[in-house]
């Protein structure tokens, strides 16, 4: 379902002080760069890990609208998730129209997924209506 890149470094190669900054800047502000992209490091691999869980539980939706031929794309529930997305960015000092663009995106990505599930699952629902007409012919 999800398209994956086989062409990703593993995490062993990773090298969190890599920087072009190395060697031309004060030790101590390298030091403290170094220190703040660590935390940055480990925000980026929790995003990750949320958005992973976040898309398994948009496929368990996608399944469900597929089994029971709805569309893939609810815009009263996106309008109202962007809403509350940009409340809460607001609230979190955050650009709300950032927000909206990334919610946007992940929208968008969800749509796909469904799609793409509800297509596989009628064309399993065809194959399957085709081999009972079959089995039913050679009865």
């Amino acid at each position: 379902m999800t398209e994956q890149n086989l062409n990703i470094p593993d995490t062993d190669s990773y090298d969190p002080a890599a920087s072009s900054l190395a060697g031309s800047v004060d030790p101590a502000v390298m030091a403290e760069l170094l220190s703040i992209r660590s935390s940055i490091d480990n925000i980026d691999a929790t995003l990750v890990f949320l958005l992973a869980e976040r898309f398994k539980a948009t496929q368990k939706v996608g399944f469900l609208k597929a089994a029971h031929k709805l569309p893939a794309g609810d815009p009263g529930r996106e309008t109202a998730q962007i809403a509350r997305l940009r409340h809460l960015a607001a609230e979190a000092h955050l650009d709300p129209a950032f927000a909206e663009k990334f919610l946007n995106f992940i929208i968008g990505e969800v749509i796909r997924h469904h799609e793409a599930i509800a297509e596989d699952h009628q064309a399993a629902a065809q194959a399957s209506g085709a081999a009972d007409a079959a089995r039913d012919a050679d009865a």
